[in-house]
């Protein structure tokens, strides 16, 4: 389908939420978060005045950086005709992160990378709403050839080429029709983090893991790395309310040296958890590999990759046999063209992907992530599972549903990522009325 008309307007909005009043989204290495997007909006000179929305995450501070950061991509992307997107997305990916002068604050990685990403997203949102159709639709409905022209493959061919890929979603093409039916029919499995805030107390955390199991819920994950004694006692209080059968998680938010993160995550080995997030520094490929082999016979898999800055890194930790769960991030990867590289990479190396999420419009687009991967990439669901934080989903047009612990197929054409005009206004920084209200009330 050809898509005429020109990119005409990039607008950006600096949007935070003052989360941190209720200590949502707390941990050992943020304890404050104020959850927000640097928030994108393409238009067009179409008659049908259809607008890409996309978005990056971030947790206050340091978000006007990255709208500046995307104002820098601007002439990247207006003047360009909708088609150079829809007809050649891989071409043009590397089109915006080929400017040698912006890649220098790079390159790929970083604020600049973050930037990417929300124009990369809001990009495909056009084309999804052009075409009618949710993301994983969208991707779904690709040829093996097509998906493969979405990666950029430089740095990989060592690990993964092409003709390899293409041979692995070849494989998977005859079968995608009874994938598609099971997700609509079932959708896909979701864990809850939103019970183990490190902020949290005890009674908070036993009333939401009891709720969270009442709602069916299979998998459960706690913060932390702040206090090995109180870090005991909170997973034996989940444990206790979850039982046996249900699954335990532990995130460090990259606390520990690598020797600490043996020792700490050794403590809490009697409360069987199921893996333990970002043990370290996440740049440090050996480290991870190490705590891997060290915990592995203790039956805990390392898993990390909220803020792994690309698809290199991702390679090295695979290659390194260093993770047991992949935890891409659609904003921290430079938007979906580079998470469909990840999502090859681990379906060739074995390793599950398990996307990170919470944070404010990270749940909407992980769910046609992981659609995608099962219908196309992996095939599988064994040892995947994707992360649900329910924080922020009212201020989306098309929020994420999640039930009796599973992630409904999402339906709305686009992305899920758009907000709502009120919700936008009321949150942009400093000037919209909600941290208007918060100033008055604290001066």
């Amino acid at each position: 389908m050809a898509h005429h008309g020109t990119i005409t307007g990039l607008r950006v909005l600096d949007v935070r939420f003052p989360t941190s009043l209720s200590l949502d989204g707390s941990d050992a290495m943020n304890p404050d978060p104020d959850y927000s997007a640097a928030y994108v909006v393409l238009t067009t000179d179409r008659a049908d005045g259809v607008e890409g929305h996309g978005l990056t995450f971030t947790i206050g501070r340091g978000n006007d950086v990255v709208a500046v950061a995307i104002e820098a991509l601007r002439p990247l992307v207006v003047g360009q005709p909708v088609a150079a997107f829809t007809e050649a997305p891989g071409a043009f990916w590397k089109h915006l992160t080929g400017d040698s002068q912006l890649r220098w604050i790079g390159p790929e990685k970083g604020v600049i990378h973050l930037a990417t990403a929300a124009v990369v997203n809001a990009l495909w949102d056009l084309w999804a709403k052009l075409e009618g159709k949710p993301l994983w639709k969208l991707l779904t409905d690709l040829s093996p050839e097509r998906i493969v022209e979405l990666v950029d493959w430089r740095y990989l061919t060592d690990a993964l080429t092409p003709d390899r890929a293409r041979a692995l979603l070849e494989a998977l093409e005859p079968t995608r029709g009874l994938r598609e039916a099971a997700m609509r029919r079932d959708g896909y499995p979701a864990y809850t983090t939103s019970a183990g805030w490190l902020g949290y107390s005890d009674a908070k955390i036993r009333r939401l893991c009891r709720e969270a199991v009442a709602e069916g819920f299979s998998h459960f994950k706690i913060k932390v790395g702040a206090d090995r004694d109180d870090d005991c006692r909170r997973a034996a209080i989940v444990r206790e309310e979850i039982g046996e059968q249900r699954h335990l998680m532990i995130d460090a938010n990259q606390r520990w040296d690598v020797g600490e993160a043996i020792e700490w995550t050794t403590r809490l080995a009697p409360w069987r958890p199921l893996w333990i997030e970002e043990p370290t520094s996440p740049d440090d490929v050996f480290g991870h590999a190490a705590i891997a082999a060290a915990l592995a016979p203790l039956g805990i898999g390392v898993a990390t990759g909220e803020h792994c800055q690309n698809r290199v890194v991702f390679k090295q930790l695979m290659q390194a046999q260093a993770i047991a769960y992949c935890q891409l991030d659609a904003c921290r990867l430079g938007g979906i063209n580079e998470v469909v590289a990840v999502l090859l990479l681990a379906a060739a190396f074995g390793v599950p992907v398990c996307p990170h999420a919470g944070g404010v419009g990270l749940c909407e687009y992980v769910q046609h992530v992981s659609i995608f991967d099962y219908i196309c990439v992996s095939g599988s669901l064994d040892g995947r599972i994707t992360e649900y934080v329910d924080h922020l989903h009212e201020h989306f047009v098309d929020p994420c549903v999640v039930r009796g612990g599973r992630y409904g197929t999402p339906l709305a054409p686009g992305t899920s990522a758009t907000m709502k005009p009120t919700s936008l206004a009321d949150h942009v920084y400093p000037g919209g009325r909600v941290w208007r209200e918060l100033a008055w009330r604290e001066g």
